[in-house]
């Protein structure tokens, strides 16, 4: 697929998405403003910022949660990353992630985003990322795991009440929507 075709469907995404709450509606009506300002808004090289995808990856009882301590920021997050050529939509995107960043197979994505994350990063010198969070479930907190060492300086899973540091409020709230939503089956 197409970086364009996939710049629609991340707009039609998000078009449709209920924000769950005023803050969170904000954030989406700025991305989607930014994606009708700029053609290549799902594509890196957008450097004013571009749209990325992540996941929290939980076990079915959403008590633990997948993290990987960033081999360049130095936190524990969610996985995730940069949208790609042969990505099909965001939550595509948010599950290769998942996928190359834990090693795991046997994901399930649980459908539509649960949160928005704006950050500012290094890239090109200096840009926002737009992130599009998913929640991902793993067969079990017994799932072996295979480190990215390229990406990743660690990786395990973590109790979701006790959540290692450093991280921060954007990882933590994406971990407990996450957890919340494989608890109660609500996607």
């Amino acid at each position: 697929m197409s970086l364009a075709e996939l710049h629609a469907r991340a707009r039609s995404e998000l078009e449709t998405w209920t924000a769950p709450d005023a803050a969170q509606d904000e954030l989406r009506r700025a991305y989607l403003e930014h994606l009708d300002r700029h053609a290549d808004a799902v594509s890196r090289d957008c450097l004013p910022g571009h749209l990325t995808a992540s996941a929290a990856i939980v076990d079915p009882d959403g008590t633990s949660a997948v993290l990987t301590l960033h081999a360049k920021i130095g936190k524990w997050l969610q996985t995730g990353g940069h949208c790609e050529e042969g990505d099909t939509s965001l939550s595509t995107a948010a599950l290769r992630e998942a996928v190359e960043e834990s090693g795991m197979s046997g994901l399930r994505l649980l459908p539509g985003p649960l949160r928005l994350d704006r950050h500012r990063v290094g890239c090109g010198g200096g840009t926002w990322h737009l992130d599009v969070q998913y929640a991902v479930v793993a067969a079990g907190a017994d799932a072996p795991l295979s480190r990215d060492a390229a990406e990743s300086a660690d990786l395990g899973w973590f109790p979701v009440e006790d959540i290692p540091e450093p991280t921060d409020d954007a990882c933590r709230l994406l971990v407990r929507a996450a957890s919340d939503a494989a608890r109660l089956g609500m996607r």
